[in-house]
């Protein structure tokens, strides 16, 4: 079993905490075995995506990963931050990312969530992008 560092916290009505004791962050989870298998629609969740502190220590989980004989991608580079993939037994699909270079690679912190940004080999669909995108007002 592949743990990423979680331990349990504790468990309360059916619901168990996971986390880490010296770090901020929890995950609860409460195991419901007699409902359905989740669909794909509006308010579903695509992945959970774990923060690692550099490459190294993205390589050594992804090492724990395959250690434990689940299949993880190679390093993907999402110009932002560099990440790994890996789907747990039940399904989910995880990513382990880092930090690096981070979201002012290409913008001034000050004028972060301005504009749509996108990775240098995104850039040349950037007219199609815009075109299919819903304005969202709040």
């Amino acid at each position: 079993m592949i743990r990423i560092g979680f331990e349990r916290l504790g468990a309360e009505n059916g619901w168990t905490r996971y986390g880490f004791k010296d770090a901020w962050g929890v995950v609860d989870i409460r195991e419901a075995r007699d409902l359905p298998r989740g669909a794909w629609g509006v308010g579903s969740v695509h992945h959970l995506a774990w923060r690692v502190d550099d490459d190294g220590h993205q390589l050594a989980v992804r090492a724990q990963i395959e250690g434990a004989r689940i299949s993880a991608t190679a390093v993907i580079d999402r110009f932002w931050f560099r990440s790994v993939y890996f789907r747990e037994p039940g399904g989910v699909l995880f990513e382990v990312a880092t930090v690096q270079p981070g979201f002012t690679a290409d913008e001034d912190a000050s004028q972060l969530g301005r504009g749509l940004k996108l990775p240098p080999w995104e850039e040349p669909y950037r007219a199609e992008i815009e075109a299919s995108l819903v304005d969202v007002t709040y």
